[in-house]
């Protein structure tokens, strides 16, 4: 059975973070692939800063390089709010060979008792939690601790910085630092 990780997310732009976060959970839990899945329309968070079609591009951009991330475009291809179970109902339907765990970060582990239909999906599939400062990975619910090098970056804080007008080097993968110029998004106002 392979073993696939989810990592959804909003990806508003996608930054080292994320890519790091994969890497260290695909290499700890020796899983076949790791799967980005950008959302649509988050319950979390209020609308998005950019278009769907320009976070997709930008997720495509940041996982180019490593041959066992993939995208997987469930949540776009979805109207409306883009619920976990509902995506991870449709994957365990779709793959019945493998074997799902989805991949958090600590800040949205302390959200798990208000995400929907919780205690169902918490029987489809393995929850990782990844350490983030300020975070505890405490939670009534079963989740997988994973370890990794601390590295505190945000989508928040890179597009602040580059509203400022401000580097993000390092902060982002060199192509989509580039796309991001090249379509003028975050710029200074």
């Amino acid at each position: 059975m392979k073993k696939i990780g989810l990592l959804g997310g909003t990806f508003d732009p996608p930054h080292m973070g994320h890519l790091l976060i994969a890497e260290e959970v695909y290499q700890e839990l020796g899983l076949d692939e790791v799967w980005f899945i950008p959302s649509n329309d988050p319950p979390h968070k209020t609308a998005t800063n950019t278009k769907v079609n320009d976070r997709l591009e930008m997720t495509q951009l940041a996982i180019d390089s490593n041959p066992h991330f993939k995208i997987n475009t469930i949540e776009i291809e979805r109207s409306g709010t883009s619920y976990t179970f509902d995506t991870v109902k449709t994957l365990i339907d779709e793959f019945e060979d493998i074997q799902f765990y989805f991949i958090m970060g600590g800040d949205m582990v302390e959200y798990l008792p208000k995400w929907n239909r919780i205690d169902e999906l918490v029987e489809m599939i393995t929850f990782v939690g990844v350490k983030r400062k300020g975070h505890e990975l405490s939670s009534p619910y079963p989740i997988q601790t994973i370890d990794i090098p601390v590295f505190e970056v945000s989508s928040t804080f890179i597009r602040e910085r580059m509203m400022q007008g401000r580097s993000a080097r390092y902060l982002l993968p060199q192509s989509v630092e580039s796309y991001i110029k090249e379509r003028g998004l975050y710029g200074p106002e």
